[in-house]
């Protein structure tokens, strides 16, 4: 374990709150953010070592002051950009899609993750063992009626971790598909049907741990595959 101080978005539910809960019980120092202020604190309330910071990642002033903490509390080892915005619901197809709802996608997926980097940066190179992880989609790589916002907003997150790994060879910069989960925004991604039979989000912490862990190269990864591998 290397990570000693983390900043976590979207920690109020779902998978963020599943992996600050696993890095809060290595020892890890969460600084966890997420816009619902009372959904981020009640969930993380009993987890030890991790500091609620409500507030949305795209604000400037809210990404200043995640940075500052971290600063505060010494240092910054383990970046997560999980927040994310999926669009309108039910999901549409590209050619009815609503300009000002991509802007939120772009502004919320890519923008804000590297806003947040770039004010990060400076902490995470004085980091022993610095690491950044993405979190990425099937939607990234496949063309899926429907998806084409989110996708290609995605697509673009892992093109900027791939590209700020070359350029930053001393962080490690993953970009992680989690797979299918069974979550708020998967199920606005298909309104009104049965989920239950996805995995928690739990399922894909494992994998998430393993990087971390072994640290290695950059680049892009799939939690199934590494948590097939962990598995006897």
């Amino acid at each position: 374990m290397t990570e000693n101080l983390a900043i976590v978005t979207g920690a109020g539910q779902g998978f963020g709150l599943a992996l600050t809960a696993a890095l809060a019980a290595r020892g890890t120092t969460v600084i966890a953010t997420g816009r619902d202020a009372d959904r981020l604190r009640h969930a993380t309330s009993p987890l030890p070592g991790v500091v609620a910071a409500p507030g949305d990642v795209t604000d400037p002033v809210h990404r200043a002051e995640l940075v500052a903490t971290a600063r505060r509390l010494g240092g910054l080892d383990l970046l997560v950009h999980n927040a994310g915005e999926l669009g309108p619901s039910p999901l549409p197809p590209l050619a009815t899609y609503p300009l000002d709802a991509l802007r939120r996608v772009y502004e919320t997926t890519v923008f804000a993750p590297l806003a947040l980097t770039q004010l990060a940066l400076p902490l995470l190179r004085a980091s022993a063992a610095p690491t950044i992880l993405t979190l990425s989609s099937d939607a990234a790589v496949e063309a899926y009626a429907g998806w084409g916002g989110y996708g290609a907003a995605k697509a673009a997150l892992d093109h900027l971790a791939a590209v700020l790994a070359v350029e930053e060879p001393a962080i490690r910069v993953h970009a992680v598909d989690p797979g299918d989960m069974r979550t708020a925004m998967h199920q606005r991604a298909f309104p009104g049907e049965d989920i239950s039979d996805r995995p928690e989000p739990s399922a894909s912490v494992p994998g998430f741990l393993r990087l971390l862990d072994e640290r290695p190269l950059s680049g892009r990864y799939r939690a199934a595959d590494l948590v097939a591998v962990m598995s006897p």
